[in-house]
């Protein structure tokens, strides 16, 4: 398990309220990945394939495009990994409540725009996706899984509701979601892949689960400049002429609305971790999901200060070293 911290009290030093993820210890390295491709997530899955961890699973949800495209943008990563042996299963088509958003406007309409590739050489695994994961970490022995969420939570809320003892054997969840000081990206209060299912969002984070948290804090700090692009460009291998044509064409949306040097990487932060716990930082903080306002609908309400006597329930991240970050997956990526 996760060795977790005291909660942000007042009387802590700001040092006392900072950790770097080595301190802590790993998360376990068998993993089960839960993902909506879209981009970034692309680039999570390729550094996971191409890295040491053991990936039990890939379990996708609907999100940045519709369930049919995240399932076939997955199969098609895998072929580029080269990795057939990882089984996907389709998940969840939509949120626990109301009807599903997508992200075309950021990732085309393919979700993968920005290098054609073929069609995938194998088919989607039998089984839904949140009664594998259940099997998977009910048929493991307790703290050996890590679930690694990359997309909206409803796959994860779905799986609880049917065996909440999952809770309790899971080594954790490290995810990609939210924003405090950042705020969101989809409305001003909500980052994309909580406000997608904000109900499940919540569910998850009231389970009473181990939690690393990357919000926007943090990936906003992952910038895929120039330099960083053609990196992948110069590794000569397929993986990297692909990555680059994903961030090509994935950094235009971003640059224009932010005006930065590059767009942000997220969800490969959470791969980063495992791999590298000390390339990040942050606080163990209490976080609330709020699901009803029409103004702030699936912001992530971090108590960064510890200004509430609300038990802190999850490790978030605002701190990273970008290029160790970039180093670490171009390296693995040329390994692919």
């Amino acid at each position: 398990m996760v060795v977790l911290a005291d909660a942000c009290h007042h009387d802590l030093a700001p040092d006392a309220l900072a950790f770097p993820g080595a301190r802590w210890g790993k998360m376990a390295t068998s993993i089960i990945i839960d993902t909506d491709p879209g981009q970034d997530d692309a680039v999570a899955l390729l550094l996971a394939l191409g890295s040491p961890l053991d990936i039990l699973a890939i379990t996708v949800v609907a999100g940045n495009v519709p369930l049919d495209l995240t399932v076939h943008n997955t199969l098609v990563v895998c072929d580029v990994a080269n990795r057939s042996d990882v089984p996907v299963y389709a998940g969840a088509g939509g949120p626990l409540e109301g009807v599903l958003v997508t992200a075309e406007y950021v990732h085309g309409p393919t979700g993968l725009d920005g290098y054609e590739l073929p069609d995938p050489t194998r088919h989607v695994s039998d089984g839904f996706a949140p009664d594998r994961i259940v099997e998977l970490v009910m048929g493991h022995p307790p703290g050996e899984i890590t679930l690694c969420t990359l997309g909206p939570l409803t796959n994860v809320a779905l799986a609880l509701r049917q065996e909440p003892a999952i809770a309790g054997r899971l080594a954790g969840i490290v995810m990609m979601g939210g924003g405090f000081f950042e705020g969101g990206n989809t409305t001003p209060a909500a980052e994309f892949n909580i406000f997608v299912d904000p109900m499940a969002a919540a569910e998850v984070f009231r389970a009473g689960i181990d939690i690393v948290m990357m919000p926007l804090d943090v990936t906003h700090k992952v910038l895929s400049n120039a330099a960083r692009v053609d990196a992948f460009k110069q590794l000569g291998n397929h993986a990297g002429e692909v990555i680059a044509g994903w961030i090509d064409f994935f950094d235009r949306y971003d640059r224009e609305k932010y005006g930065t040097d590059g767009a942000p990487l997220h969800d490969p932060c959470v791969i980063a971790y495992l791999l590298e716990p000390e390339l990040f930082s942050g606080r163990f903080c209490n976080v609330e999901i709020e699901t009803e306002s029409a103004l702030t609908r699936g912001m992530t309400v971090v108590d960064w200060w510890g200004v509430t006597d609300r038990a802190p329930n999850a490790q978030v991240m605002r701190e990273v070293d970008a290029d160790r970050f970039f180093a670490l997956l171009t390296r693995t990526v040329g390994m692919l």
